[in-house]
């Protein structure tokens, strides 16, 4: 039940079906619901309501029609302070390129699934103000790595958990992923069963995280028609659906404690019984599984099943946090740059030493899928050609005063870039080009001369075009 103090949506919608169900959902969430009908009546509500506290506004894309863009921005003229999500059928990327350029912070595809919803509402409390905007789930935008060989990352930790999984793929036990949100844990997964020998066999995906109790047993299960009130047809759960395949679960630690057990009973007899069924059948079924949190403490508890950790864990991968690989931030952030340079209606970016020791200073408290979400945005707003410290105003608050040292990852230790994102004058990146060369063959100039390529007199010539000492 709502609260006098829950969160107030406005959803902007014409449809009164649509409307009725995104109200019921957000209603789980803690939020109260304005419904309005029209652009004119949403800006009207917003210019005249007296105490009217609209924490996010949710459109649906085909009220204001072409003019989406220009609503966006009257909405957030009236309401800056108001978070904006756009609800479209499109899935075109340059869509929500331009819905952000416009002010908006998300948007959620139609028909709209409850767990995307409540993630997208969860962007928007005021609790994450701060860093609203540089945790939006954005990542769905790009597609999923499903190659080992292709993660990117040098760590030591990570490249364990790669073999591990990579050991896994080719097994056939259930395997469970563990690591904070935002890791990738569900890439890997993705991986281990891209990768395996059931690759092609059924395969589905469900996430557990903020699905009411009787909607994810049912997903998982399955019901016979008549089984409980309201349900007037069969459905088949997933467990039965991947029979011969794969199921993937995401979020397993938030499974009610009852489905875990029943789960466990499943994986222990290969027998499955939808709920209203006298008799159940057998299945052959693998479960990759991941959880935020490790469940051998959840186990200790008494917050998970001991028999369904045993069932999971034969093989447990762990996948570390950034902060703790943050010389992978580099080669994480080249490789973003490059995918996000493809997606319709943005263009390739590079990014300037001050952007790269700022997104090296953060301890990214989302991960991997922050810092691809960080970028992503940083992309969509900046209209020149490298990404600087400037590029990503959000992380600037968060970080205020504090250090950001040199960035590690400046290699050759050569800035091609100024604070303001220009690119540096020539003469002046072949001077630093020049004195490091110096410095790394200790003075000895007919190498230094070898190995730029030039002769040694073309070498003095310019030592004393650029004012370098050959001391240096």
């Amino acid at each position: 039940m709502a609260t006098d103090d829950s969160r107030l949506l406005m959803l902007v919608d014409d449809e009164p079906a649509q409307a009725r169900v995104i109200s019921s959902l957000a209603n789980r969430e803690g939020w109260r619901s304005l419904v309005v009908e029209s652009c004119e009546a949403a800006l009207e509500t917003l210019k005249s309501a007296d105490g009217l506290d609209v924490d996010t506004i949710l459109i649906d894309g085909r009220v204001p029609g072409e003019n989406s863009c220009e609503f966006i921005r009257q909405v957030k003229v009236e309401k800056p302070d108001a978070s904006v999500i756009m609800l479209t059928a499109s899935t075109s990327p340059l869509l929500a390129v331009e819905a952000m350029r416009a002010g908006a912070n998300d948007y959620v595809i139609k028909p709209v699934a409850p767990e995307r919803l409540s993630v997208a509402l969860k962007g928007t409390t005021r609790l994450a103000a701060a860093v609203r905007d540089e945790l939006q789930p954005l990542s769905e935008k790009l597609s999923p790595i499903l190659e080992f060989d292709a993660m990117v990352g040098t760590d030591t930790h990570f490249r364990t958990a790669l073999a591990k999984a990579a050991t896994a793929a080719r097994g056939h036990g259930h395997v469970l992923v563990e690591g904070e949100s935002g890791t990738g844990k569900e890439m890997l997964m993705q991986a281990i069963q891209h990768s395996s020998s059931r690759a092609k066999a059924p395969t589905r995906l469900v996430n557990c995280e903020g699905l009411p109790h009787n909607t994810l047993e049912s997903m998982l299960f399955g019901h016979e028609k008549g089984a409980f009130a309201g349900a007037f047809d069969r459905q088949e759960g997933a467990l039965a659906a991947c029979d011969t395949g794969t199921l993937l679960l995401d979020g397993i630690d938030t499974l009610e404690r009852d489905i875990q057990e029943r789960l466990a009973e499943v994986l222990e007899s290969g027998i499955v019984r939808p709920t209203g069924a006298a008799h159940g059948f057998k299945i052959d079924v693998r479960i990759i599984a991941a959880s935020d949190r490790p469940l051998a403490y959840q186990v200790e508890d008494g917050h998970f099943s001991p028999e369904l950790y045993e069932k999971l864990s034969a093989t447990r991968i762990i996948l570390p946090p950034l902060r703790e690989r943050p010389g992978d931030i580099p080669a994480l952030t080249r490789y973003f740059l490059s995918e996000i340079g493809e997606i319709e209606g943005l263009s390739k970016h590079s990014i300037a030493d001050s952007g790269l020791s700022l997104l090296e200073a953060y301890d990214w408290p989302g991960n991997v899928r922050q810092l691809q979400t960080v970028l992503f945005r940083a992309c969509v707003h900046e209209q020149r050609e490298a990404l600087t410290a400037h590029s990503f105003p959000h992380l600037n608050e968060l970080l205020g005063d504090a250090d950001r040292g040199e960035s590690r990852a400046r290699g050759l230790g050569v800035l091609l870039y100024e604070d303001d994102g220009n690119i540096r004058a020539l003469e002046d990146i072949e001077a630093d080009i020049i004195r490091l060369a110096i410095g790394h063959y200790r003075g000895k100039m007919t190498e230094v001369a070898r190995r730029l390529g030039i002769g040694r007199s073309t070498l003095y010539r310019k030592l004393n075009e650029l004012g370098i000492d050959n001391a240096a």
